[in-house]
């Protein structure tokens, strides 16, 4: 059975495609329109501007149990989990993996503020989704309000710059993306070990992902559709994604960005993460926090500082 990291956040099933159905939680104001809500929970603090919060892989929108609630006291807090992953719908990829394009994920983002009634708002984004917010932003300008990404350079620019060091050390970029069914068979070989490995070996901070979240994670990673999905996403990141971004080489972001990452991360020990967005976006802020790659659950006290400030 699934943990509750988010009491007194409303549940929300939202249509977003043909064939896609996104899980999403909700404190603060809404005007439903086209989501499925369920009863039972309430919460009437947060009636303030609009914040979307997007994970990344191995995660779900558990790992902002730290984060969203204080950000709710004063905000409306939309958390979701990317098709895919979590309780969301994990549909075919198609052709080119494109259902799992940044693309396509940016733009369920986008209905599901629609649905709950917003139309502009600003978004967070950790790994994954923070490549999906990079595309959201890019693809639905006039509705980003403000960019929070999380230790994450611009795809185009890690794969551009890929040595042996970043190989070895992100080895799942190259793992995930090869065809079908190999790396899902491998990793469905011993789903858990494969799972603790990752998380343990991202994050910097002991017990920062206590054993009740990680349970949480597996329950979602021990689906061999899931896991499907996620080599899926990589698939896409490595190739119809990065045509994306090739066609839109110089656009830029206008949008405030805040950029912030892991000083004892890969992202953090590899790139000049500002500079890196300082090629992508016009107005760019950020530093590195005391970590590894996973800010929200090892530093959620200064994330919440960081973007209080930020948000405004």
């Amino acid at each position: 059975m699934a943990s509750d990291f988010l009491p007194g956040f409303d549940r929300h099933r939202i249509e977003t495609a043909p064939g896609v159905t996104i899980n999403a939680r909700l404190a603060g104001s809404t005007r439903l329109a086209g989501s499925t809500r369920s009863a039972g929970h309430a919460r009437s603090a947060g009636s303030g501007p609009p914040v979307l919060l997007l994970h990344g892989h191995p995660q779900t929108l558990s790992t902002w149990l730290h984060v969203a609630p204080r950000l709710a006291e004063t905000r409306t807090v939309v958390a979701m989990d990317l098709r895919g992953y979590g309780d969301s719908s994990k549909p075919p990829g198609g052709e080119r993996h494109a259902a799992y394009s940044k693309r396509a994920m940016a733009a369920d983002a986008v209905a599901v503020m629609r649905r709950l009634g917003h139309e502009r708002f600003a978004v967070v984004g950790h790994d994954r989704g923070g490549r999906v917010a990079h595309r959201l932003a890019l693809d639905h300008a006039e509705a980003v309000e403000r960019v929070a990404l999380f230790d994450i350079a611009p795809t185009a620019t890690m794969y551009a710059r890929t040595d042996k060091a970043f190989a070895t050390r992100y080895f799942w970029w190259f793992f995930f993306i090869q065809p079908h069914p190999l790396p899902e068979t491998l990793i469905g070989a011993d789903p858990e070990y494969f799972l603790r490995h990752h998380v343990e070996g991202q994050s910097k901070t002991p017990g920062s992902t206590p054993p009740d979240l990680f349970a949480e994670y597996l329950r979602c990673y021990a689906d061999p559709a899931c896991r499907h999905a996620i080599c899926e996403d990589y698939r896409a990141a490595a190739g119809i994604d990065l045509d994306h971004d090739a066609a839109d080489a110089d656009a830029r972001v206008t949008a405030p960005l805040l950029a912030l990452w892991g000083a004892k991360g890969v992202v953090g020990q590899t790139y000049d993460v500002l500079e890196t967005w300082r090629e992508k976006a016009t107005d760019v802020s950020g530093r590195a926090l005391d970590c590894g790659h996973t800010l929200q659950e090892e530093r959620p006290d200064e994330v919440f500082s960081e973007l209080s400030a930020f948000l405004g």
